[in-house]
């Protein structure tokens, strides 16, 4: 064990650990989530953390030794060879500094090592004085939510595309396949199942154009701003120094805030974020749904589809297959709702000039982003690429609808189709049957209208 101090006192920490004192004393307080901060929004805080290194460095705030031993330790830190150094529960201050200061204790005695020191040793590196020149938690951990959400964001488009992509080769493989329409559960109009398909992938490219967008929203960064975003004891052009240094090692550009007072006291681009990744879980519940009632059965559903099986649907039906991945997708989207109502709260509730639940709503974002992705690929290639269709089931429901009535209204009128529905209820026979029984088309002028019933260039 070495002995760390500070203003509350001294405690003894162990040997082996990169953090310091501030960390420990944050462990023995904070344990309500057990959870830990994500490890995106760390590694996004200690990029920021590089930045703000070089861009002291510039401004000559910093020396060049500490500003390399500084950046070497991020280097570290993003390799993945320390992660189990940042343990502080998610539910903390509210700003975040134990995360912050875990952070910023585990660089400096890392650089100090990197400069010839033992660890815990602050006038090599001081984790305030150094590591922290210049930044608040207050700007640090809200930025470092933003910098994790779009680089995640980037991952969640690529999944998101496949998924998408295999929705629309299915509307291809199906363009020819008739089904009953269904609106309140009842028989609707005839559709295709091709255009089933269609309407998913077509719901799924509008939900990646919101996420999209809110991804640009949270590329405006308030690192720099110091508290409440006035940017005091810094020089003017600090923040736009550390967001230039930034920019130099990530794949998209971030841009300073244009008015570091508002992106300090107010979450809402992160909250859009979260909504816009609960709307496409709500899309996702919906495409799932369906999946479930289409190949419900298989003998006494509507059976329409075949999903592929993945285990044995019961520990005592033999032979039972369950739509299980539908079944995780729905619960895996609730949680993602569940997610997002917490965020929405939590940024309604800050007061004056700062938001203080900024953990909780970067961790909810981080882990949206994270079972959405999971969920995504899950449904992709467990599902959706073996999906299959019932021919002669879709053919069967199609002529045996009701909804073929609607096609019948131009040549017959409404009050006479209403009165052959009406009969074929009663006698349970499908429009089609009753309408050639009582040669009120030919069978041509028939076929003729049911080949056009499903849209122009759709059939």
């Amino acid at each position: 064990m070495r002995i760390e101090k500070d203003s509350l006192g001294e405690m003894k920490i162990p040997d082996q650990a990169w953090y310091g004192i501030h960390t420990v004393r944050s462990m023995g307080n904070f344990n309500a989530a057990g959870e830990a901060i994500p490890l995106e929004i760390i590694r996004a805080m200690v990029q920021i953390k590089s930045a703000c290194a070089s861009a002291n460095e510039g401004l000559g705030d910093l020396d060049a030794d500490r500003a390399l031993a500084i950046r070497a330790a991020c280097e570290k830190i993003l390799s993945g060879s320390v992660d189990d150094q940042f343990p502080i529960d998610i539910f903390q201050s509210g700003s975040g500094t134990s995360t912050n200061m875990n952070v910023n204790e585990v660089i400096a005695n890392l650089a100090a090592v990197e400069l010839g020191g033992l660890k815990g040793d602050k006038e090599k590196i001081h984790p305030n004085d150094h590591v922290n020149k210049g930044q608040s938690t207050n700007n640090v951990f809200p930025s470092a939510i933003r910098v994790a959400s779009v680089m995640l964001c980037r991952r969640l488009e690529r999944s998101l595309d496949q998924l998408t992509e295999s929705l629309k080769t299915k509307s291809e493989q199906f363009a020819k396949i008739p089904k009953s329409g269904r609106t309140h559960l009842q028989d609707a109009v005839p559709i295709t199942m091709g255009q089933t398909f269609s309407g998913y992938s077509s719901a799924l490219c509008k939900a990646k154009k919101w996420i999209f967008n809110s991804s640009k929203n949270l590329q405006e960064l308030g690192v720099g701003g110091n508290a409440v975003g006035t940017g005091v004891n810094t020089r003017p052009t600090f923040r736009i120094q550390i967001v230039n240094a930034l920019n130099e090692t990530m794949p998209v550009a971030f841009t300073v805030a244009e008015n570091g007072i508002e992106i300090t006291q107010f979450m809402t681009d992160m909250g859009q974020m979260s909504s816009s990744l609960k709307l496409l879980a709500l899309d996702l519940l919906k495409i799932t749904n369906d999946l479930r009632l289409l190949a419900s059965g298989p003998k006494t559903g509507i059976r329409e589809l075949f999903l592929p099986a993945v285990e044995p649907g019961s520990s005592i039906m033999p032979g039972k297959i369950n739509p299980s991945i539908c079944e995780a997708t729905n619960m895996a989207c609730l949680q993602i709702v569940g997610y997002d109502a917490a965020v929405s709260m939590a940024c309604g509730l800050g007061q004056l000039e700062l938001n203080t639940h900024m953990p909780l709503i970067g961790a909810n974002i981080v882990k949206s982003f994270g079972v959405l992705i999971r969920t995504i690929e899950m449904l992709d290639k467990k599902c959706i690429r073996d999906i299959r269709t019932n021919d002669a089931q879709c053919r069967h429901n199609f002529e045996a609808s009701a909804g073929l009535a609607t096609i019948l209204n131009p040549v017959l009128g409404y009050d006479r189709v209403a009165e052959l529905v009406k009969e074929s209820l009663e006698r349970d026979m499908n429009l089609k049957q009753l309408v050639d029984e009582k040669k009120l088309l030919t069978e041509d002028a028939l076929q003729k209208l049911l080949d056009g019933s499903f849209g122009p260039g759709l059939s």
